[in-house]
């Protein structure tokens, strides 16, 4: 029998949610920062305060109940309803104050967040970032559930209930051995990607299938014989097997100044008339009060991108 004076808290709730959403106790509690008696004791509470099943538990399963289902869009609307006041409270000034939890995909926070933080904290001195480094599913999944304001990562990603502002398309260039016979070239065609030894990312990262499909628009397969065994996690890996005579690679225009200032490195550049690039994007829930604001800080990341390949390119590309 339900308390009728009984008011879940946000915490019950969000418990609720991430359970069902993750059919698994140990998985919820690791999203929640938080141990597994604690996440039993919240949904506890909350059954035995509704008096309703929400969750049935069983030593293999987690299920939701009929009553958990039936509920459950309602637990989600309060919790977004909570995050849009708690937004519109902190961006009640007009100005971006206070925590923003910001996720940015590996490709992107190491080259563009040093030029991030130094415009945050000299044109807005009063916000708190918080960066979380992801693969775009884990960002997508987080930004869903509230555990990340927003996501910088390329786009489109077609995903519901989500909205995204393109902020700056961004050149891939290849990576060779510097005595390579496509080493300072800037005319280069897909083509002559084809019969390189490509080095490519591990599964998971959108910058390894944005490289696939640029080869299949070319009609061939790249060529990654060494991928089979070679597994990276991180572009200064790829670029390191590189400087190591692995094979070839593709990065994003950012990264160069970074990962390819050893002497045992060169680049090649694409022809400017052919497209191989991605474009990169701010990405955030439908439900906020702040667009205007992440508008406002999409301009911010944008000019972080251009002080990092401000050295790589020549000033009139950099202008256009």
């Amino acid at each position: 029998m339900s308390n009728k004076e009984y008011r879940p808290t946000l915490a019950q709730l969000r418990t609720f949610v991430t359970i069902a959403e993750n059919k698994h106790f140990g998985t919820a509690a690791a999203k929640l920062a938080i141990s597994q008696p604690s996440l039993s004791q919240a949904l506890v509470a909350l059954e035995a305060g509704l008096g309703v099943q929400l969750i049935e538990r069983s030593t293999r399963r987690v299920i939701v109940t009929p009553s958990g289902e039936a509920l459950l869009p309602y637990a989600k609307a309060t919790l977004d309803a909570a995050e849009a006041f708690l937004s519109y409270a902190r961006g009640a000034n007009g100005n971006l104050s206070g925590p923003l939890t910001i996720g940015m995909i590996p490709t992107i926070a190491p080259y563009i967040l040093p030029n991030l933080l130094h415009l945050i904290n000299a044109e807005l001195p009063e916000l708190e970032p918080r960066i979380v480094e992801d693969q775009t599913k884990h960002l997508l999944e987080q930004l869903r559930d509230g555990h990340i304001d927003l996501a910088v990562l390329a786009v489109p990603t077609d995903q519901p209930g989500l909205i995204e502002i393109p902020l700056y398309t961004e050149d891939f260039v290849v990576v060779v051995p510097h005595d390579h016979k496509l080493a300072g070239r800037d005319d280069l065609t897909i083509d002559a990607l084809r019969g390189l030894n490509l080095l490519l990312l591990d599964d998971g990262h959108c910058l390894r299938d944005q490289v696939v499909d640029l080869c299949r628009s070319a009609d061939f397969t790249p060529d990654n014989r060494n991928t089979a065994v070679t597994r990276a996690a991180s572009l200064a890996t790829v670029t390191q097997c590189v400087s190591g005579g692995l094979g070839s690679t593709l990065i994003p225009l950012s990264a160069v100044a970074a990962e390819c200032q050893r002497d045992s490195l060169a680049i090649a550049q694409f022809n400017p008339a052919v497209n191989a690039s991605r474009t990169i994007g701010l990405v955030y829930r439908g439900s906020t009060s702040r667009t205007d604001e992440f508008a406002t800080f999409g301009t911010l990341i944008t000019r972080a991108y251009q002080d990092s390949i401000a050295d790589v390119v020549k000033p009139a590309t950099l202008a256009s």
